[in-house]
């Protein structure tokens, strides 16, 4: 299936050496633009785990995309890890701060694709970086993680907890 290699090797070039079969096994469905017939969304069974962005060609995370992707590689160095106290905030969608970020992936650049997680390795949010890994641990004001999708986002729950 050319699909599957295409999206393989561009995880492997986003996020490093064994995210396309880790994130893509071959079961996976896509679908594809009515208007232009390239690959939009992914699926793994009814979830949707990626979507292909159209204007750089990249790939954005749903929530079960990142714990799949995090449940199958080592050490990734696309994950950002936030202190106790805010994990609810992130999850419901807030943007995370370089004061409230105590790891972050050394290759982290600007615009890359991120997981936020808690000190526990469990994903909160997912959403771009707009500091690089460095900066985000150096900087103390601003904005580190544009959050696009919260794992509580749009859901009514009373403890973080239930989630895991």
């Amino acid at each position: 299936m050319e699909a599957l290699r295409r999206l393989r090797g561009i995880a492997e070039y986003q996020f490093g050496r064994g995210c396309g079969e880790a994130l893509f096994p071959p079961e996976v469905r896509v679908t594809r633009s009515k208007g232009t017939g390239r690959i939009r969304h992914v699926y793994l069974g009814d979830k949707r785990i990626a979507t292909l962005r159209p204007n750089d060609g990249l790939l954005t995370l749903s929530i079960a995309g990142a714990e799949l992707l995090l449940s199958k590689v080592e050490d990734p160095g696309f994950t950002v890890t936030v202190v106790e106290g805010v994990e609810r905030d992130i999850a419901e969608g807030k943007s995370v701060f370089a004061k409230h970020v105590v790891k972050a992936g050394s290759g982290i650049r600007p615009g890359d694709e991120v997981i936020v997680v808690d000190s526990r390795g469990r994903v909160l949010a997912v959403g771009r970086a707009l500091l690089s890994g460095e900066e985000m641990l150096a900087f103390k004001t601003g904005v580190a993680v544009r959050v696009r999708s919260g794992r509580l986002k749009g859901k009514d729950r009373d403890d973080l907890d239930e989630e895991g």
